[in-house]
């Protein structure tokens, strides 16, 4: 008897389950798909009755539009059109607006801005587009003009905010002051597209119009063109250097265009011909070698690769609308410098940045000044991690890397007198510091800039580093090739109190000395793992994984 109750008692809460469930099941209200009118002069009428329904039921589908994306601001959508009988805006008695064209065409080729189409209701649109231009019905559908007339509203919005702000979420080096448009903004802009029925050329005027954006998009551009039409198969990862392997290789290249064996015998020598052509345009070191990393470059699809150069069009609208006339520009996983004055390029050097397990941090800073023959106070998770236990071991290495031991009240201290093994993490009561002179790890100039992080730009004494395609192996901070010609360009308008001649004097001399700055110049610390030069794409490692995520929360 009891375990019968229990059954029946099982089965009515599974019920009130079941019920609650379909009571607390979010409501979603469908609007007619298909409303043919028998008169096209009543085709505008029955659109604005579509329309209202569409925006009633976009508030009941909390947001979500009939393509179940959802809208990017409904609260603007419902304000544009208005609360009294809301009139269609991109066709007017079955015949689309100027503006609806160039809105689809924007829509279609958001690529090239580095945007995906279908986050801008594409499929949806060119299949109504299509619908409508082949079949004599749909033109007289209310409710798919209806449909197409609130996409494109909302299509308009969302892209006019993701190419002036970005896709990704504002983060802690973004210099923008605002990171949105306000519902009157975004209204006021479809407006004018919609008035002077050109929504292409206000699209572009909200994107950013520094030198490497623009150049990065045509970049895209060129890259889609010579690519669009080319197919190419997916090479093994997990593969044997054989005959048969090579051959799968000159395939690929022939494929993409990157080997042409017409009358040519397909020998190691053409294979390897091939692989330098492919490693030189995707950057790459070319040694000819089909190993892991170029073969998974290969294998990569174009889309694959627009998306990274897309990745870096989004880092770009995170600058300001305006740049400093003067500032330097550091691009970490391009291991490079370059010190740009009114638009220009005055000074660029290659830079040795930190390793994937010390990373050099991106940010925004003023270079405040410089220092000849610094001494280096070596960080606390150098000395733990590196230094410690070598001198637990050996005091003698000290001396080997030329340092000194700083007690708490700045004296030096003789190392000899120090019980080593007694020191650890949590006690050691000294500071580690290199003596200056060429021997030093920060070479013989030092770059000081505000920052939380103690890093810097500086020379180093192992200066054939530079030579290195890959250089993320420091410790952090940015070491520069072109130290000597960073410091002339630093002072060269305070004439009064320095000069070129001066510094090179006191170098030759092995004078210690702080020179500051009367401007203090902005930094930017960077990480852009696509550019563009001369009209094509280049490309850069990710050496941080920092594409991936970005990628992500991008949802490209």
């Amino acid at each position: 008897m009891k375990y019968k109750i229990f059954i029946i008692s099982l089965l009515c809460g599974s019920g009130m389950c079941l019920l609650l469930a379909c009571v607390n099941k979010k409501k979603h209200t469908a609007p007619k798909q298909k409303q043919i009118v028998a008169n096209i002069r009543q085709l505008d009428e029955v659109i604005t009755e579509s329309i209202t329904e569409r925006l009633s039921a976009l508030s009941d589908n909390e947001g979500e539009l009939e393509d179940s994306i959802a809208a990017f601001r409904p609260t603007a959508i419902q304000q544009f059109y208005g609360t009294d009988k809301p009139v269609s805006q991109w066709s007017k008695n079955g015949v689309t607006n100027p503006a609806a064209d160039s809105m689809l065409y924007m829509i279609q080729h958001a690529e090239e801005v580095g945007l995906l189409p279908a986050q801008y209701h594409e499929p949806a649109l060119t299949a109504a587009w299509q619908q409508m231009s082949t079949d004599a019905s749909a033109k007289k559908d209310a409710a798919l003009w209806a449909k197409v007339d609130v996409l494109m509203t909302d299509a308009f919005m969302k892209m006019a905010s993701d190419l002036h702000y970005g896709i990704a979420p504002r983060d802690s080096i973004t210099l923008k002051k605002d990171s949105l448009y306000t519902d009157d903004q975004l209204i006021t802009q479809l407006r004018q597209a919609l008035e002077e029925k050109n929504v292409t050329v206000l699209l572009h005027s909200l994107e950013p119009s520094h030198a490497g954006y623009v150049a990065l998009k045509e970049g895209i551009r060129s890259f889609k063109v010579k690519y669009e039409n080319y197919h190419w198969d997916t090479l093994p990862l997990n593969y044997t250097d054989t005959v048969a392997f090579r051959q799968l290789v000159i395939n690929r290249l022939v494929q993409s265009g990157h080997l042409d064996t017409t009358g040519q015998v397909q020998d190691s020598a053409l294979l390897k011909t091939g692989v330098k052509a492919f490693q030189k345009e995707f950057n790459i070191y070319p040694d000819g070698v089909a190993g892991k990393r170029t073969v998974m470059a290969l294998n990569r699809s174009m889309h694959d690769w627009v998306m990274q150069a897309a990745v870096n069009l989004d880092r770009w609208r995170k600058l300001p609308d305006t740049l400093p006339v003067q500032y330097i520009m550091v691009n970490v996983p391009g291991y490079t410098l370059q010190v740009i004055d009114s638009g220009e390029v005055m000074l660029e050097s290659r830079v040795i940045v930190g390793a994937p397990r010390t990373r050099t941090p991106l940010l925004n800073s003023y270079m405040t000044n410089f220092m000849m023959f610094p001494y280096w106070r070596v960080p606390y998770s150098i000395v733990f991690k590196e230094m410690l236990p070598a001198i637990q071991k050996n005091v003698g290495y000290l001396a080997s890397k030329n340092l000194e031991v700083i007690d708490k009240d700045g004296n030096t201290v003789d190392p000899s007198t120090i019980e080593w093994s007694k020191l650890r993490k949590g006690y050691f009561p000294y500071v580690l510091r290199q003596m200056d002179g060429i021997d030093n790890s920060l070479g013989v100039m030092k770059f000081n800039f505000r920052n939380k992080y103690s890093v810097y730009l500086h020379d180093t004494n192992n200066r054939g580093l530079f030579k290195n395609s890959m250089r993320a192996m420091s410790h952090g901070c940015v070491r520069v090739q072109q130290w000597d010609s960073l410091a002339q360009y630093l002072v060269r308008a305070d004439s009064l109190r320095h000069s070129g001649d001066s510094i090179r004097v006191w170098l030759a001399r092995e004078e210690k000395k702080q020179v500051d700055l009367p401007k203090h110049i902005p930094i930017y610390l960077r990480y852009f793992t696509a550019e563009g030069q001369h009209g094509n794409l280049v490309f850069f490692d990710d050496i941080y994984g920092e594409d991936k995520v970005l990628r992500k929360k991008m949802k490209l």
